[in-house]
């Protein structure tokens, strides 16, 4: 026994086989991580040639998508490497140490801090006045921080929201 889903192909719903599934969107991935421009609308193109391809097969919709048409259709469709060279994915900017505007008890330091390191502010502000009363951390430091470390960027609001 196989497990199924159901997926929406091309904007065409499909009773598709885990491992077909699976298969597919490594293909798919692999495609779009090789494309540069209007990636969205290539891949809805791309997709809905396999949906095409796929009712070809298909004789009845309670008929299942198996590994062996997605195999089919991929052979059809050209490897990945057809649609030419894979670009490296697009490196993410480490944050930058800021106050916090959002988190803030006194001047943001801790709430910065926590949310550089993903953790929880009040767990950084307990660590911090520990530091701070048993002798680890002087109040200079807090605020040499306080000076030294820039707040962080107001939020930017827009203009189109409409009040009633």
């Amino acid at each position: 026994m196989k497990e199924t889903i159901n997926a929406n192909i091309g904007s065409v719903a499909f009773t598709v086989d885990l491992d077909a599934y699976r298969l597919l969107k490594e293909y798919l991935d692999d495609v779009r991580s090789r494309l540069s421009a209007n990636v969205q609308e290539t891949m809805d193109d791309i997709e809905r040639r396999f949906a095409e391809i796929f009712h070809e097969r298909i004789a009845s919709p309670m008929q299942v998508v198996t590994a062996d048409m997605v195999r089919a259709a991929i052979e059809r469709m050209g490897q990945p490497s057809d649609f030419g060279e894979q670009h490296a994915p697009a490196a993410t900017p480490r944050p930058m140490l800021r106050r916090s505007r959002r988190d803030r008890s006194i001047a943001g330091i801790c709430g910065g801090l926590a949310e550089f390191f993903g953790t929880d502010p009040t767990l950084v502000r307990i660590v911090t006045l520990l530091l701070i009363l048993f002798g680890g951390l002087s109040l200079w430091v807090y605020i040499i921080l306080w000076i030294i470390i820039p707040e962080a960027p107001a939020p930017k609001f827009t203009t189109t929201d409409k009040k009633p």
